[in-house]
């Protein structure tokens, strides 16, 4: 389960950041070379002697590259309050988003695109996704569709993929880099989850032969090749918009664009 806030706000702003640095592989002096403070500073802030001052705590916080979310956390830890905004998606401040998404989208049919937030829930998807959710168990349509679950659960997607292994196992390594990067509970639960369905052993993607690895997945009597890319905003200042990524799929072959162009 999540921590709440008032259990994440309990420890010290300096246990907060020395845990980001160790999570990226960082030593005090590394950091201290890219904040331009001494080495001392940073121990001082990291074991509780020494306060950090808000643009200190913002500073670290950039090089270390933590999600907005966490980097309102780091604040309110540090006594200071957060300045990153987390608007709902479907509110009018978020207007302008929803509308440039939804022409993205639509643009890019006829090939299936989606977007999904940092838990890799759903929140917007093309006519192109009724390729992914055609014949899958009605359970997992509930919203929030979970995109990495309708594709590895054995009632999902998972039958219908050809190289169900090498998919399998691409999208584990993603999605516990993602788990190492951002510490984030809930993704380390969505991960144990995964990591549970059955889907064959796990492959090396180094070894293989593919520059990425594509989707090969039957629909009806066809055989479609898939390759995904994932986008995501530039420099966005609310929480929302930070973790939002646009999955969009593009076909790997001249048959599987012919099909999805014509069907």
């Amino acid at each position: 389960m999540t921590a709440t806030i008032d259990e994440t706000f309990q420890r010290p702003v300096g246990e907060l950041l020395r845990g980001w640095r160790e999570r990226r592989r960082l030593s005090q002096l590394d950091l201290a070379n890219q904040v331009e403070v001494s080495t001392r500073h940073v121990s001082f802030v990291e074991t509780g002697r020494s306060k950090p001052s808000r643009e200190m705590v913002l500073r670290l916080a950039e090089h270390l590259e933590v999600p907005l979310r966490d980097r309102n956390q780091l604040l309110l830890a540090g006594g200071y309050a957060p300045i990153y905004t987390e608007a709902s998606l479907h509110s009018p401040a978020m207007l302008a988003i929803r509308e440039a998404l939804r022409r993205l989208l639509k643009a890019h049919e006829p090939y299936p695109a989606l977007v999904v937030d940092r838990w890799w829930n759903i929140v917007e998807a093309n006519a192109g996704i009724a390729l992914f959710t055609d014949g899958v168990a009605a359970e997992l349509l509930k919203p929030p569709i979970n995109a990495l679950r309708l594709t590895l659960h054995p009632d999902g997607l998972a039958p219908r993929i050809g190289n169900l292994p090498e998919v399998r196992t691409s999208v584990l390594t993603s999605l516990h880099r993602q788990v190492t990067s951002t510490a984030d509970p809930d993704l380390q639960d969505l991960y144990d989850e995964l990591r549970q369905y059955s889907g064959g052993e796990r492959t090396d993607l180094a070894a293989a032969a593919e520059v990425v690895v594509p989707m090969k997945l039957r629909h009806g009597a066809h055989q479609l090749s898939l390759l995904t890319t994932i986008a995501t905003f530039g420099t966005p200042l609310d929480v929302t918009v930070s973790e939002l990524m646009i999955e969009s799929f593009f076909p790997a072959d001249e048959k599987t664009a012919e099909y999805l162009r014509e069907n």
